[in-house]
């Protein structure tokens, strides 16, 4: 266990071992036709709240149907129900089912009773539920034999994004804005303090984190809210600000940018997909230091590639992590130096062989 330092404490084990936005309409939705190997399979998507290009949980599942597209010839199609109801998400599951397409991924845990609905309902098709497991609304897990529940090891990649982060920065103070409170958000911010506090004990950086600013904003879609909250962070000295929030995380990218266009040494840290874009604020200049990223296209392609071979592992909770290479930061980002990037990339390796555990359990994080 670490000691108070930098003004926090947390739990970091040495061991063996190892979000969005506004609805949309039906009618938007995405085609296009097969031509491969895998020809005769049709995979569908239904969206969560937010767009196909919402650089997050949408767009990295469905950058991860595109490269099957790409790779294996399937047939992929996605649709935008109207809202976020358990009845509009089934409905949308029907159409595609009704069109022939019988591989259905779901993105996040909002459609856990529908797909638990589903799976019964379509027994001869297969879905993948990211981040999420199904339940008749008690909560408790029915992963049915036609279907996969993914979740991902998010303060690993939390993790891995506090190291760089403070290796980058050396020392200041830190953020941490989340969306709702729940466990994938949480585990985002027990992962991103315990990468400071290694950084702060082994790497010769300073960095603190307070109490106020780390904050559970309660929706994914409010960026008006995320924008004040980061406003107000930055006023009271923090210089880098991780948001997985979504939407909330929106506002909050809006903020640093308007203060990196009028002269301010503010940051980001992005989360689920490599947010570096989202960053720009001039020319080609980013507030985005780095991401904490989920592979979601890794996870749904290799999904995909294991129903074509037959090995679809159905009635299983699947975890992506170091291990599996399911999580990290982005492999290049220009505000990260090389000398960042190669120590972040040992320490990645320290944490798939198990010599580093990192904790996915809340521990003594602040002060």
């Amino acid at each position: 266990m670490f000691k108070k330092k930098a003004g926090f404490g947390l739990a970091f084990l040495l061991a063996a071992g190892t979000l969005l936005g506004a609805c949309g309409s039906a009618d938007e939705e995405g085609t296009s036709k097969g031509n491969g190997k895998g020809a005769d399979l049709k995979v569908g998507m239904v969206t969560d709240a937010g767009t196909i290009d919402d650089k997050s949980f949408n767009q990295g599942t469905w950058e991860g149907i595109l490269a099957a597209e790409d790779e294996l010839g399937i047939q992929t199609k996605y649709l935008k129900p109207a809202g976020t109801t358990e009845a509009e998400y089934l409905k949308e599951m029907g159409n595609l089912y009704d069109a022939g397409y019988k591989f259905i991924v779901a993105p996040g845990f909002k459609f856990e009773t529908a797909i638990f609905q589903a799976q019964s309902k379509y027994e001869d098709a297969k879905f993948v539920i990211l981040d999420g497991n199904p339940h008749s609304g008690d909560f408790n897990p029915a992963v049915a034999d036609n279907t996969v529940a993914v979740f991902f090891a998010e303060h690993e990649s939390g993790f891995l994004a506090g190291v760089a982060t403070a290796l980058e920065l050396k020392e200041g103070e830190a953020g941490f804005i989340g969306g709702m409170e729940i466990p994938a958000v949480q585990k985002f911010n027990w992962g991103f303090q315990q990468g400071l506090a290694y950084a702060n004990e082994n790497l010769g950086t300073n960095f603190t984190i307070k109490s106020d600013n780390v904050v559970y904003q309660g929706s994914f879609d409010n960026s008006a809210a995320g924008q004040q909250i980061a406003a107000q962070m930055y006023d009271r000295g923090v210089n880098v600000i991780f948001a997985a929030a979504g939407g909330v995380g929106v506002g909050a990218f809006t903020e640093a940018k308007n203060r990196a266009k009028a002269g301010e040494d503010v940051w980001m840290v992005g989360v689920d997909v490599d947010q570096y874009s989202e960053g720009i604020y001039e020319d080609d200049k980013s507030i985005t230091l780095t991401s904490a990223m989920k592979k979601l296209a890794h996870a749904t392609q290799e999904l995909i590639e294991k129903e074509l071979n037959g090995e679809f592992p159905g009635g299983e909770t699947l975890t992506y992590d170091a291990k599996n290479d399911g999580v990290g930061i982005p492999d290049e980002n220009p505000n990260l130096s090389e000398e960042t990037v190669k120590q972040v990339k040992d320490i990645f390796e320290k944490i798939k062989s198990g010599d580093i555990k990192v904790s996915g359990e809340q521990g003594d994080l602040i002060e």
